[in-house]
């Protein structure tokens, strides 16, 4: 074994045994939690207790060891891409399958070692486990009776209000069933005031003395008339003594293993002996069955006595050959005999069910052996190429991400079983599905780690929609020059060396156009300065802000191809909705449906978009997450507003639109001091908290407000009130902070010299964010022109 194999070896198998034990424990403490019940107040022995303990943890390896697998390849492949050892594999010739080779042989062993486990020693644990949970639970608990419940105490049911004294022997308000010797049930009731529990340590008999009260006893007549009045006796006494024996009640073997019939402690070769005897036995069953039913018909017998000849003349209904007495007599019988054979149709219906899910289990207890060993090598390889392409190593995402992805395998495999259990699926393909489901995952996985691409990529979807709506086009590399003879290349030549490397990166913000920045190169060049040199020093490009427009451009390409999906999902889904409305359904359905396949692509269009944006001012440098509020909340509902704020939003954050709008402030009457100064700058501080925390109520409010209605209409009240009352609350919050916006604005305006206009502001009250997005970003820039 070479190092490199041995080193990722050593670093898996540390993992794995660490998560191995971790969620051994786990799992091992639910298993106690589970079976609590069961335990508790037994006084059971402690090698009991190890017993349940070492036959439980066998059975839970089923569930932890593919959780395990899974985990700690995405841990391990996560840490190496994260720590870029797998860049340095792949700098040496290495690839990732290269890395994944010892590995894989060590989860195949392993995989043949859990197939042997799973047929020896799982069979042994359940049988050994449900044998021991059987004796257990004929264990009586301990002598303790607990207050306000029933408490099985031999052949009584005892009830206590209190208990008082030092160890509790002192009761109020007892009641005693004392359960029938003959007959079934509760037929003698004792109440008493008070009562006294006695004891000896040395002797195994309780006795129970009560204090004031009423015995009652059933009396059973064998005359139904003397039933109907309810006999019973009924006596008071001052005393009363109950003996209790307690030397029969735990007299329980713990060890006695009767029962070893159960499918699930079968290894394979008793499992396929059982499957082909319980197939017989179905078989069998049917064709009794069947035979049964013929039989009941008598169509057998019916030719033995008479040979019946068609009736050349009589071509009637039969029935009228009778008279009527004789026709509801047959017909009687003919109804009689069919509610006969329903009723035998209904009891077979369930006997036959319960032998097909009993069936339905062994069968899938004998594959559940074969899949347990498959799923250990399929979900190695959705775990190591997974880590590879998340890069991250460690407990957080690689914990939350194999949770998942095990518990979508886990309950596709639960949902499929439960579905065989009834003949719905068949039992073979129910087991192997989730496992089926898991194969392509990790032969997709497997192909994106080694290609070194990303986890997924939409660019083969929206990359031809881009080019069939005109929103991508191919771009030409622009080499054009400047003209020898002009004046701007005269200019540019009487530049110094750090004149045109300045107008080489900086060409865009001097409005610039490229044959600027190939001239600045190509005179560069000319006095011996190469352009590796400039890119090696940085000085070729600002790369930051050729960064920033890329990202832009992403951005802008994305969003337009999200609002063209989403004016052709309207279109489409409403056209649909308005043909079906008017009796056009199979058109209408069509359409609609088709709107429905456009409008996830626009959700995809839409998060694509949404990411190029948080991208772009992360690149920025800037803080922008009211924007991102505001696009999650109204950007699906109303994405056509969305959409032209956006862009208008990047344009003027970077400083690249064409329109960009000047602030109008009169310089001749802007005369200020520095308290003046000092003032604005206080109001606009307070303006600017104000105006956020009004636009954050505002949000608040609509949202809440429109999700009580939605609540509302699928009559979920017990949530829509409380909706309703949170929306009142940010309402009011949202005025209070609003009046105070205001209240600044109003300031501000008579400081900078603004005209106040009362008709915009009330409009702007009801329809906030375009206050909001207007106002205070023209504010924002007159304060900057005067700080300057």
């Amino acid at each position: 074994m070479k190092i490199l194999d041995r080193y990722i070896l050593k670093t898996y198998l540390k993992t794995f045994l660490s998560v191995f034990v971790i969620l051994m424990l786990i799992f091992v403490l639910q298993s106690i939690w589970l079976y609590i019940s069961e335990l508790a107040g037994k006084d059971l022995a402690l090698n009991v207790i190890l017993k349940f303990l070492l036959y439980v943890t066998p059975t839970l390896i089923p569930l932890i060891l593919p959780l395990t697998i899974l985990l700690a390849s995405i841990m391990v492949f996560g840490q190496f891409a994260e720590n870029y050892e797998f860049a340095a594999m792949k700098s040496t010739g290495i690839s990732l399958q290269r890395a994944m080779r010892g590995l894989s042989i060590f989860i195949v062993l392993l995989s043949l070692t859990t197939f042997i486990f799973s047929n020896n020693v799982i069979p042994w644990a359940n049988y050994n486990f449900y044998n021991l949970r059987k004796n257990i639970a004929k264990v009586q608990p301990a002598m303790a009776i607990a207050e306000g419940q029933f408490n099985d105490i031999g052949e009584y049911n005892i009830k206590v209000e209190e208990k008082s004294g030092e160890k509790g022997e002192f009761l109020k308000n007892v009641v005693i069933h004392k359960k029938g010797m003959k007959r079934s049930g509760n037929t003698t009731v004792i109440i008493s005031e008070t009562g006294e529990l006695k004891s000896n340590e040395n002797s195994n008999i309780l006795q129970l003395v009560l204090y004031e009260g009423h015995y009652y006893e059933e009396i059973f007549s064998k005359d139904p008339k003397k039933r109907i009045k309810k006999p019973h006796a009924k006596s008071y006494f001052e005393e009363y003594t109950i003996n209790v024996d307690l030397e029969g009640l735990n007299d329980v073997d713990i060890d006695d293993k009767s029962y070893d019939n159960r499918y699930n402690m079968l290894n394979v070769s008793s499992l396929n002996y059982t499957i082909d005897s319980l197939y017989v036995k179905k078989s069998e069953s049917y064709k009794d069955f069947s035979k049964t039913l013929y039989n009941r018909t008598s169509f057998a017998i019916l030719s033995e006595n008479i040979e019946p000849q068609k009736d050349s003349i009589f071509n009637g209904n039969i029935l009228s050959l009778f008279n009527n007495k004789t026709k509801v007599q047959l017909l009687g019988l003919a109804k009689n005999t069919t509610s006969s054979s329903m009723q035998i149709l209904t009891a077979n219906k369930k006997n036959f069910a319960g032998a097909t899910k009993w069936l339905s289990k062994h069968v899938i207890s004998l594959h559940e052996k074969y899949v347990l060993a498959f799923a250990c090598i399929i979900l190695f390889f959705v775990g190591a190429p997974l880590g590879a392409l998340i890069r991250k190593g460690g407990i957080g995402l690689p914990l939350v991400i194999a949770i998942l992805l095990f518990l979508t395998y886990h309950f596709i495999g639960i949902f499929a079983k439960n579905s065989s259990l009834d003949g719905t699926l068949n039992p073979v393909l129910a087991t192997w599905l989730s496992t089926l489901i898991m194969l392509p995952l990790s032969v997709y996985l497997t192909k994106r780690a080694t290609k070194d691409r990303g986890l997924f990529e939409t660019d083969g979807v929206f990359e031809p929609l881009k080019k069939l709506f005109g929103i991508k086009k191919e771009e030409q590399v622009d080499h054009s020059l400047l003209p020898i003879d002009s004046d701007m290349y005269q200019m540019l030549n009487n530049y110094d060396n750090s004149d045109l490397i300045d107008v080489l990166k900086n060409y865009r913000r001097y409005n610039y156009t490229v044959a600027h920045k190939n001239t600045s190169l190509s005179i560069l060049k000319s006095r011996g300065i190469t352009e590796q040199e400039l890119k090696f020093s940085g000085n070729l490009a600002d790369y930051k802000f050729e960064e920033t427009l890329r990202l832009k451009k992403l951005y802008v390409e994305n969003s337009k191809l999200a609002f063209i999906l989403y004016f052709i999902t309207l279109v489409l889904t409403l056209s649909g909705a308005i043909l079906r409305n008017n009796e056009f359904g199979t058109i209408g359905n069509i359409l609609f449906f088709a709107g429905n396949a456009i409008g996830i692509l626009f959700l995809f269009s839409f998060i694509k978009a949404f990411l190029d944006f948080t991208n772009l001012y992360k690149n920025l440098g800037k803080n922008n997450i009211l924007h991102a509020i505001i696009i999650v909340i109204f950007g699906i509902p109303i994405y056509f507003l969305v959409y032209f704020f956006q862009i208008k939003q990047i344009n003027k954050d970077l400083n690249l639109s064409s329109a960009k709008k000047t602030v109008k402030v009169n310089k001749s009457e802007l005369n200020l001091n520095k308290t003046e100064l000092d003032k604005i700058t206080n109001n606009y501080s307070n303006l600017k908290f104000n105006s956020n925390m009004s636009m954050l109520f505002y949000i608040l409010a609509l949202g809440l407000f429109i999700s009580y209605f939605i609540l509302k209409n699928n009559e979920l009240i017990e949530i829509a009130l409380p909706a309703l009352e949170l929306s009142v609350i940010s309402l009011i919050l949202y005025l209070f902070y609003v009046i105070k916006t205001y209240i600044n604005t109003i300031t501000l305006k008579k400081l900078l010299l603004f005209k106040y206009q009362i008709l915009s502001q009330v409009i702007t009250f009801i329809i906030y964010p375009l206050f909001h997005y207007t106002t205070i970003n023209k504010i924002n820039d007159a304060v900057s022109y005067t700080k300057e």
